[in-house]
């Protein structure tokens, strides 16, 4: 959790140096990005609030993701993660938005997509796009690597990092 923690207030020194501000569209994770970001002291300069969308009808509902995207491609993929980078920078304001969607396990995987498969999409001013992971089948841990991995894909993409940002 330290990584975490330490991604954490790097991303948010980030944001308060461009006036960018964030917000989180969370599923698997269950808000653990949140709660990383707000162990940050001085996280209200940059963070704004997330969603946890456990449910496809919150993802729809509350994020925008199209209902079309849920029945076509399922929750856990890109178009979805995209979407719901979208809605989370929408409903909250930001410019940035953050979204994670997979499966956490131990059950739930198909062969298509098995346990530990997660998508970590973002939207903001420079771009926006989704990332597939495929972590193993331990729960938690797929829960603390997302999480990580969500802060260091936000912390490339802000640092223009040719090797480490997302295309």
């Amino acid at each position: 959790m330290d990584e975490l923690n330490v991604l954490a207030e790097e991303v948010g020194a980030l944001l308060v140096a461009r006036g960018w501000r964030l917000g989180l569209g969370e599923s698997c994770t269950g808000g653990l990005v949140g709660h990383a970001v707000t162990n940050v002291a001085g996280s209200s300069a940059f963070f704004l609030g997330g969603v946890v969308a456990y449910a496809n009808e919150v993802k729809r509902d509350v994020l925008g993701v199209p209902e079309e995207d849920l029945l076509t491609h399922g929750a856990v993929s890109a178009p979805v993660a995209v979407a719901m980078a979208r809605g989370a920078r929408r409903v909250v304001g930001a410019e940035a938005g953050i979204s994670i969607t997979g499966v956490a396990g131990p059950t739930g995987g198909t062969p298509e997509k098995p346990v530990g498969t997660v998508y970590i999409g973002y939207a903001t001013p420079l771009g926006e796009g989704a990332v597939r992971y495929r972590w193993g089948e331990d729960r938690l841990a797929n829960k603390i690597l997302s999480a990580r991995a969500a802060l260091a894909l936000l912390r490339d993409i802000l640092t223009g990092d040719p090797q480490n940002a997302a295309p």
